[in-house]
């Protein structure tokens, strides 16, 4: 993972609620453990006909759309519970997600996988719709440290919410394992302060 900075971009709007991870990333490309590659299979069915032409009225194939953030509807990665999900938006280029609502397990893969996702109100997540609709070019600028959503063009901030050990993860570019070798030294000092061995006789 890299570590998140404030990022600055513009969005790519997918107002359709209820987004589940077959979606997302359909079962058949599920076959491989690598996380590398899954990106050009995001929204596979949605992006391409059946001959593999892609359908030019879908956000993703737009030439006027683009940026590092998706803005969806509510209840976005619901269903099964792969993180191939979260794996195939990393690899497309998103590093931030923004709905209404997230299914809890998406949110957690999410979230170890470097990818942020940002929980707004119903009314602030129409009004950066309409943002986006009014003008395509508009920059977001989102700050895990202030924990702040901003639409730039309205001057409006979102304060968002995050989980105080995934945010210092997403800071530091730290998994799980690298979170435990940078708490090394305090380890060590607590197993020779309260773990030493007792003997028996």
């Amino acid at each position: 993972m890299e570590k998140f900075e404030i990022l600055k971009s513009t969005a790519v709007p997918l107002p359709i609620e209820n987004i589940d991870t077959d979606q997302i990333i359909p079962a058949r490309f599920l076959k491989a453990v690598d996380r590398n590659g899954f990106g050009e299979n995001l929204f596979r069915d949605w992006r391409y006909d059946q001959e593999g032409k892609q359908k030019m009225d879908f956000v993703l194939n737009s030439t006027v759309l683009n940026g590092k953030i998706l803005v969806a509807g509510a209840n976005f990665g619901c269903g099964s519970s792969r993180e191939h999900a979260a794996w195939a938006l990393v690899d497309y280029g998103f590093k931030v997600i923004v709905s209404s609502y997230f299914a809890d397990i998406f949110k957690s893969n999410a979230l170890n996988n470097g990818l942020l996702p940002v929980t707004v109100s119903k009314s602030y997540l129409a009004e950066v719709f309409q943002t986006i609709g009014e003008n395509p070019n508009t920059k977001f600028e989102v700050d895990l440290e202030s924990q702040t959503f901003v639409n730039i063009k309205k001057e409006a901030t979102f304060s968002f919410e995050i989980d105080p050990y995934k945010k210092m993860c997403l800071l530091n570019a730290y998994d799980d394992i690298d979170f435990l070798i940078s708490q090394k030294e305090e380890i060590e000092k607590f197993e020779e302060r309260d773990c030493k061995v007792v003997s028996v006789k």
